[in-house]
């Protein structure tokens, strides 16, 4: 049975995780993903550490169901076979700084030239214009510019804090893959192909407005939040490890004093409404910690629980791969890859009632694919054989091992 992107091929120049990402999740849901990688190394992370057999936890972690092709895009050939790979292509995908791919000779309008209908979608890490658009750019530096960093660290006159885990990277793979989905169903219904553009310091912005901008959003009476945030996190200790707990309504407050036995707490003006327990927050958490440090993780989240309190154990990455609710859900699968052995992932988190789940192909060796991908693009065997030898092309065989 099809998946929802059956069909549809896709021209992928990512590196690293934010392209790569976006164009798995094109993958995982059926699509054609033809990863285009330089002949001497391919995508960096294959240079990652953490490796089994030559593959890195990285690269296989974003680059599942994909094809490989090994092409120099520095030399015309490449840059040839490359255009005639995007004849019969639905969406090329790139993420090199603004104005690196237009000298590459591989800017929309080349592509459009021979393929004039395709989504072609960019990449970037502070946007096209402005005078960060050219500057190197990491996960770190968005955490930074976008005001995650403040945020993480509580208030704003707290030291910031980089949140760990690579956010930006992530979040921008996921906005650019819905992004050029809606392209595609827009194209679909008579629009024509067009260019979208996703950054990572856009996406982060987004991404906080919706729960961590109120102080910014009545434009003249803005406010910082120096005293707003709680520097108390909502992780309590216990006798046996740590646990989250957390309250939102008034019904969850009053249950919350019922599985704590302190319904004295009712008395005290600083928690009697929702608001007044925001504004009290680290008083309001400094007692709930009081109380939860006295007892077990086991005791309080069965006694929460039963009380319906919201909570939850919290989990360390090995805890996770046994837990009850991972293993309902079916989040994990296991598979065997050819060269790099037995693996563990996450599934794709969306799921489609009328279609299975689809079967992972593991991420493929360097170059796997060019001869096949040339082939299938009107490349005669001689004429393959010539960019191998031209080295504008290259089969992975002999590719160093990282």
């Amino acid at each position: 049975m099809k998946q929802p992107l059956s069909g549809y091929r896709v021209i992928d120049l990512t590196a690293m995780v934010s392209g790569p990402l976006a164009t798995m999740q094109l993958a995982d849901q059926g699509a054609e993903v033809l990863k285009i990688e330089r002949p001497d190394v391919g995508d960096y992370t294959r240079l990652a550490s953490n490796q089994r057999h030559g593959f890195s936890a990285s690269y296989l972690n974003n680059n599942r169901n994909k094809r490989s092709v090994a092409l120099d895009l520095k030399a015309p050939a490449g840059r040839e076979a490359l255009l005639r790979l995007c004849e019969n292509a639905d969406v090329f995908v790139q993420n090199f700084r603004p104005g690196v791919v237009e000298r590459m000779g591989l800017g929309e309008e080349a592509i459009r030239a021979v393929a004039p209908d395709i989504v072609y979608c960019s990449i970037s890490g502070f946007g096209a214009a402005g005078p960060y658009a050219t500057y190197p750019v990491y996960d770190p530096l968005v955490q930074a510019l976008s005001s995650l960093a403040s945020i993480q660290g509580g208030a704003d006159t707290a030291r910031p804090r980089l949140v760990r885990t690579i956010v930006p990277d992530k979040l921008t793979g996921y906005v650019a893959a819905q992004a050029i989905t809606a392209a595609l169903l827009a194209r679909a219904n008579g629009a024509p192909g067009q260019h979208v553009h996703v950054s990572m310091l856009d996406a982060v912005i987004d991404f906080l407005w919706h729960s961590d901008m109120n102080s910014q959003t009545f434009v003249g009476d803005e406010f910082d939040q120096a005293k707003a945030a709680s520097f108390i996190d909502l992780i309590y200790e216990t006798t046996t490890g740590y646990i989250s707990v957390a309250v939102q309504t008034d019904k969850e407050w009053q249950a919350l004093l019922a599985a704590l036995g302190t319904p004295e707490w009712n008395d005290d003006p600083r928690f009697a409404t929702p608001a007044a327990r925001q504004d009290n927050i680290n008083a309001r958490l400094e007692m709930t910690q009081a109380q939860l440090v006295e007892n077990s993780a086991e005791h309080w989240l069965e006694r929460l629980t039963a009380h319906g309190v919201p909570c939850a154990p919290v989990l360390t990455r090995t805890d996770l791969l046994s837990h009850e609710q991972i293993a309902a859900n079916a989040i994990l699968v296991e598979t065997d890859h050819e060269q790099a052995g037995r693996l563990r992932q996450a599934r794709p988190a969306a799921r489609f009632s009328a279609m299975p789940q689809p079967d992972f192909r593991g991420a493929p060796p360097l170059g796997a694919d060019t001869a096949a991908a040339l082939r299938e693009s009107g490349y005669d065997a001689d004429a393959i054989q010539a960019l191998f030898d031209d080295g504008a092309a290259a089969d992975g065989k002999d590719a160093p091992t990282p």
